[in-house]
């Protein structure tokens, strides 16, 4: 059996990479891997709750809780109680954290950028708009395999 497209190693080259670079400029906010993206979204989206916050990130409930936990005692992240549902908790950035994602933002702008050289607009919107409808492709599949439908 032959690989047909190395379109998917591609991306994953392009985002280990970009992770590389991450992990090594937020290292001065105490982030480990990966937990800038959560850092982020919870930033971006004050009070969701822990499944949500899975589901947009598209990972498992068990990887969310634990990097929740380390932002946590990293005093970045403080959960309360939902107030509808006493089993869920929701999420709010602290000032700490909001001053990271300042950082984390104008990082993440300076790599888009890096990405981009060389492309004109067109080019920028019409690889969003490709990458967007593959990501769209496969989410169902993630959403079966999670059941989160």
């Amino acid at each position: 059996m032959k690989l047909e497209d190395v379109v998917l190693r591609e991306i994953g080259a392009l985002t280990r990479t970009i992770h590389a670079i991450i992990e090594i400029k937020f290292k001065t906010l105490n982030l480990q891997k990966g937990q800038s993206i959560y850092l982020t979204r919870i930033c971006e989206n004050p009070g969701l709750s822990m499944k949500e916050l899975s589901q947009l990130l598209m990972v498992d409930k068990t990887t969310t809780s634990k990097v929740v936990h380390k932002l946590i005692t990293e005093e970045l992240v403080s959960k309360t109680q939902d107030a509808h549902d006493k089993r869920a908790y929701n999420l709010f950035p602290t000032e700490k954290a909001k001053q990271a994602y300042d950082f984390i933002i104008e990082e993440e702008n300076r790599l888009t950028a890096q990405c981009y050289s060389g492309f004109n607009i067109s080019e920028q919107k019409a690889v969003l708009a490709l990458i967007q409808k593959m990501r769209q492709n496969i989410e169902d599949d993630w959403f079966e395999l999670k059941r989160y439908r």
